[in-house]
């Protein structure tokens, strides 16, 4: 039982760490910088679900920013572990059905409005980050075959489960703030 304890509480460290969630940032910048490249570098434009996908990343990045300040404590810690969780599954659910469509195993309708509401109109304050360009349909070839949708599904069931299993850490561990 003490070594199940002492993992719990080294998880919970892990995840409490300021490196942890400057990892998450740097990972959120990292995505919106590459999805960037692919849209200006090698002209492969966007479409509506990239676009909601580009937000919630932009969410994950906020996310950490947040959690930086607000980790030291205990419920600052599991409020940014529940909002990272809301992130990565939104993010996930995108990434499906952009899976799902590039492979035409979901029927999507894909338009060229990002469906925002006026309050939270990114595509028309910041077009050139979150502007639809294009249909659904295909996404890159990253490496080795892989799709950008294929690498963002793995991506985001990942931080499903590491964020489910840390918050799991955290609140089961007993030395932490």
């Amino acid at each position: 039982m003490r070594e199940v304890e002492r993992k719990l509480n080294r998880l919970a460290l892990i995840g409490s760490s300021a490196g942890y969630w400057l990892a998450l940032l740097v990972m959120g910048v990292a995505m919106q910088g590459i999805a960037l490249y692919y849209q200006y570098g090698l002209e492969y434009y966007p479409c509506v679900l990239c676009i909601h996908v580009r937000i919630w990343v932009l969410g994950l990045v906020a996310v950490a920013l947040v959690a930086l300040l607000i980790r030291r404590y205990r419920a600052g810690l599991v409020l940014a572990y529940v909002l990272t969780f809301v992130v990565a599954a939104g993010l996930l659910e995108r990434s499906w059905m952009l899976l799902g469509i590039e492979r035409g195993t979901v029927e999507g309708d894909c338009t060229f409005d990002a469906g925002l509401p006026a309050w939270f109109a990114l595509d028309k304050w910041f077009p050139a980050m979150f502007g639809v360009e294009e249909s659904c349909g295909y996404t890159p070839e990253l490496l080795f075959g892989i799709t950008m949708a294929e690498g963002l599904v793995v991506l985001a069931a990942a931080l499903v489960l590491i964020t489910a299993t840390l918050t799991f850490a955290t609140l089961a561990g007993r030395s932490l703030p």
